[in-house]
Parts: structure tokens; sequence; C-alpha cells
């Protein structure tokens, strides 16, 4: 495996990625001069950057990249001409605070930040191991995957503390927040004195159209004493929302 102490590379690239684009920083290995460019996160620009900076420089060329994971590492690492060399947020943040004290304009940017630590400490970093097609596309799955189950975490604790404020019968109704038969509960009857007016027959036609038949024993009850009155969903209701059910 290539190490930065060991190998001859004939360029040195920083990349600061995001989301929509990834600013680089360019040295070549016999030139002081840095050069500077911004590549959109596009297949094919990506791909063209890539074979442009091969035909210029040959060989094997030193990529320095913030983290072992992302958007621009995953597309880089299919070429071989390449090596990749992570570097941890912790390190580049304490190096910036060395070299961005004044926050001014002519500061360098992180993509300079992490040339400059690959080619100042090489010692302290290590390539990142080339991975096979295969698990590049399954790491990027999972790590979706996390994502979007984080992302529905978050609507559905926002969802709940809202109806909290204005309607904690739906929650109290429901033993999970989470799925396809709460969300459509919930917009097709937004208030409590929407579900209150709703006729038995149609609220049983609702739970069967969702695969739920042993709905028809919810029951509509009337509070006197409190002067309100509600849906009360029978326990084998709530206990029994089948997982396909779930988005």
């Amino acid at each position: 495996m290539s190490s930065l102490t060991s190998t001859s590379f004939t360029a040195f690239i920083g990349i600061d990625w995001a989301d929509t684009k990834h600013d680089v920083c360019l040295q070549a290995s016999n030139n002081d001069k840095k050069e500077f460019a911004v590549i959109p996160h596009h297949v094919g620009r990506i791909e063209q950057w890539a074979h442009a900076v091969y035909e210029r420089f040959g060989g094997t060329i030193a990529i320095a990249v913030e983290l072992a994971k992302g958007p621009i590492a995953y597309a880089l690492q299919k070429y071989d001409f390449f090596v990749l060399f992570p570097i941890n947020p912790s390190t580049l943040a304490k190096y910036r605070e060395t070299f961005k004290p004044s926050r001014a304009k002519n500061d360098p940017t992180d993509a300079e930040l992490v040339l400059d630590l690959i080619m100042r400490h090489p010692e302290r970093f290590k390539p990142l191991k080339p991975q096979s097609v295969a698990m590049c596309t399954l790491t990027a799955m999972v790590e979706q995957r996390r994502a979007l189950t984080d992302d529905k975490t978050r609507f559905t604790n926002r969802l709940g503390d809202t109806l909290k404020q204005y309607y904690p019968q739906a929650l109290e109704w429901f033993d999970h927040r989470d799925t396809i038969l709460f969300c459509d509960f919930v917009t097709r009857w937004p208030m409590q004195m929407h579900a209150k007016k709703a006729r038995k027959s149609v609220l049983e036609a609702f739970f069967k159209a969702h695969n739920l038949r042993s709905a028809t024993k919810f029951a509509v009850t009337r509070n006197t004493r409190h002067r309100e009155h509600g849906i009360k969903i029978s326990k084998s209701v709530k206990g029994r929302i089948p997982e396909h059910s779930r988005p």
C-alpha cells in the first residue's frame, strides 16, 4: 500500500468536500505553486476532472480529504491512480485554528489546509484502503438508511411535540406514530372535533382500508362528565399495527 513517505507522487491535492460542490487545492510535486478550483458534485464533472489531472501529471497522485467517507471519497476511490489520505476532522479543526486566527479573506481555505497537512506531516497519515465497487455501494446504502432512520425519528418527534399542543388525543389513540396509518388518520381528521364528527362506519372503513380488520372493535364514546367525547381504539387495534403499514 502506498504511503506518503515511501511513494513518489507526481502531485498532491487537498479537497474540501460538500454536498453540491468541492473546493480543490492542487500542487505539483516539483513546484511550490498552488492552484485552486471548484468541482460540482456531478458524476460526469468529477470524472472529467479526474482524467484531466491524470493526463497532466500521470503516475500516482495523493489526495487529502476530510473523513474517509463522503460523496467525493466514494467517487474518487474507483481511480487506481489516486491514493486517498483521510484527515480526521478534529485534526483539521486544530490546524485551522492555528492558521486562521484572523478569519480574514486571505486566510487559507480548508482545501489548502488539508493539502498543507499531508505535505508537511506525511508520517502522520495513512492511505485509505481501497474498497471494491460492491463494498462502496453497500457502505453508501447503509449510511443512507441510517440517515433516513434519523430523519424519520426527528420528524416523528416534531410531529408528536406539535400534536401535544392542540391534538393530544391522537397520541393516546395510537401506540405507533411512525406509521402510514397514523399519518393518514391525522391528515384526514386533523383535529379532535373532526374525529368526533366522523361516523362509525367511516372510521371502520378507514381502518379496514389500512388492513386492520380488528379495528371494528373500536368504539365511539361520550364523556358527559367532562363534556367531551372522542374515539377509543381497543388494545387489540393498538397492538396489531402491521410492520408494512410503517413508512
